[in-house]
């Protein structure tokens, strides 16, 4: 058993063939002891490799219920967290590289959240009024934040049924870190889109006058996914006035105009479903990341459908990117070695408070 683990500059220069025959072996020696997650998003050389394949909690549960000693997560740094915090204990989860995060995760930090809560409270009293509800899309210590508070976690599949157990317990939401997913599940419900306002976490308050906050339903963080703002209307538009009869189908991290010129609007599980489930020879514009909706158009192509991008300029999820083939032939070969690098582990008090808001999300959805 090697004592000192391998540095990742020995694989920075290897080759596409290397790495293949590399990660083949380590995933052969390491057999059921392993289970490598990779997300929708993840890039097609890592995604090869996958024993798992989804979105971020349907994955943390798939590990959590495996054989595996070793859970890798091919996604970003949120995803890994959920992992250790849905495992069992003597599971140990692994994030490829640690620079692969989510810039709308980062525009909700514990600090800015605190601090719009406190000064939700000179309006009112929050603990009374207001449901914290983040999206899985979030730091550990948010979920652990909305498991202290009364609050719950929710997902882009279940987010309108979440909003309803939240106004079961108080009659406000504060949603982050996505405005677009709040504020189209919200427009699901019914809520007017009046009664939904914007936090501005750079501005006093939120930018926001005690009577705006008084009169909503929802305040909607301003964050973003960096791929989804990307599709704009007239991208639909310009689709439907070239293909009359083709359909679109968008994720709700896409904006509020996006989502309402849509035929469908759902989570990477539902597009992927209702592609699938199409007529031979349909034609599609699909508003979400670039890697599965490639993947879709070979999927598909045999029965004559055709799936494409919504946007015009190449957009991925880049953070997701930096999980690459050298990175998890490293990882890979350390655990063989008897080494762990880049273990992801959240603290037992956060862990277990985040557990709360995602047991009421289970329970509720």
């Amino acid at each position: 058993m090697n004592t000192t683990a391998y540095p990742f500059s020995d694989y920075q220069n290897l080759s596409d063939a290397e790495c293949q025959s590399r990660i083949e072996a380590a995933k052969a020696s390491l057999g059921k002891r392993l289970a490598l997650l990779c997300h929708h998003y993840q890039r097609a050389d890592v995604y090869r490799y996958a024993d798992f394949t989804g979105d971020s909690l349907k994955l943390s549960r798939q590990a959590a219920n495996s054989e595996a000693d070793y859970i890798v997560f091919c996604g970003v740094h949120f995803m890994a967290e959920v992992a250790d915090i849905l495992s069992r204990p003597e599971q140990v989860a692994i994030l490829p590289d640690l620079a692969a995060g989510c810039s709308m995760a980062d525009m909700a930090t514990l600090t800015r959240v605190r601090r719009a809560w406190r000064e939700l409270a000179s309006v009112l009293d929050p603990d009374q009024h207001v449901t914290p509800v983040t999206y899985i899309n979030s730091s550990a210590d948010l979920k652990s934040f909305c498991g202290e508070h009364g609050g719950i976690v929710c997902t882009s599949s279940n987010a309108p049924k979440i909003l309803e157990w939240s106004f079961s317990q108080r009659d406000k939401v504060l949603f982050f870190p996505d405005q677009h997913l709040g504020r189209w599940s919200g427009h699901k419900m019914g809520i007017p889109l009046d009664d939904m306002v914007l936090w501005d976490w750079d501005q006093p308050l939120g930018g926001l006058t005690p009577e705006q906050i008084d009169k909503a339903k929802i305040i909607l963080w301003k964050g973003f996914c960096s791929v989804h703002q990307m599709f704009r209307p007239q991208h639909i538009d310009q689709f439907r006035a070239t293909y009359p009869d083709g359909k679109v189908i968008s994720h709700p991290e896409c904006c509020y105009e996006v989502c309402e010129k849509s035929d469908y609007v759902g989570s990477t599980e539902y597009i992927i479903k209702i592609i699938a489930e199409s007529a031979p020879g349909t034609r599609w514009l699909v508003g979400t990341e670039l890697n599965l909706v490639n993947r879709l158009a070979e999927e598909f192509k045999e029965q004559g459908k055709i799936v494409q991008f919504m946007a015009p300029t190449v957009c991925m999820c880049s953070t997701m990117a930096r999980i690459d083939p050298p990175h998890l032939a490293w990882c890979l070969e350390n655990l063989v070695a008897g080494q762990v690098v880049n273990r992801i582990t959240v603290a037992r008090e956060d862990a277990e408070l985040a557990k709360v808001a995602l047991n009421r999300m289970l329970d509720a959805s």
